[in-house]
């Protein structure tokens, strides 16, 4: 999970919500959960997360994501590739599975394609592109840039809106 700050300031069950403050007094979180069998380790959201989440709370009453319509996993590109097609990362996400009828379908998208890039910025994990799939993005063409076998290959992708928790 990305923006999360694991502590050890105590948290108990219902507390959710409380925020978490630093040395300073400056409001660094937003106290989310306790696991209470693994010595009561606490998480909590970072504050500019939470910011983030709090203004389109406001504004629209609901967070919009976008979706394409993959399921993927981090992995690692040959450097030979890195260096030969100029890749703005090392490692990428791997497409394992395209959803029928998706966004991803629709582009051209394939099981076994590297995404590198969407929309200019760098994919170099599956957060990476959770983080560039905002509700800003749902209906607008996109430029994805995939490496498939070792050839970089440039596809366009209008991201709908998420209905699921789906990438």
């Amino acid at each position: 999970m990305d923006d999360i700050i694991q502590t050890d300031a105590a948290l108990n069950p219902g507390n959710s919500g409380g925020p978490l403050v630093n040395s300073r007094g400056e409001v660094i979180g937003v106290n989310t959960m306790v696991i209470l069998p693994a010595q009561g380790i606490c998480f909590a959201i970072a504050i500019d997360t939470a910011k983030y989440v709090t203004g389109w709370l406001i504004k629209d009453g609901r967070i919009r994501r976008s979706y394409i319509g993959v399921g993927g996993r981090n992995t690692k590109i040959d450097r030979r590739v890195v260096r030969y097609r100029n890749l703005p990362v090392e490692t990428g996400l791997l497409v394992l599975y395209v959803e029928p009828d998706s966004p991803a379908q629709a582009a051209g998208l394939r099981e076994g394609d590297i995404m590198v890039e969407f929309d200019g910025q760098p994919v170099a994990s599956i957060d990476a592109l959770h983080k560039l799939l905002t509700g800003a993005k749902v209906g607008v063409k996109s430029r994805l840039s995939v490496i498939r076998r070792t050839e970089r290959i440039e596809l366009d992708i209008v991201p709908e809106e998420s209905r699921t928790k789906a990438a």
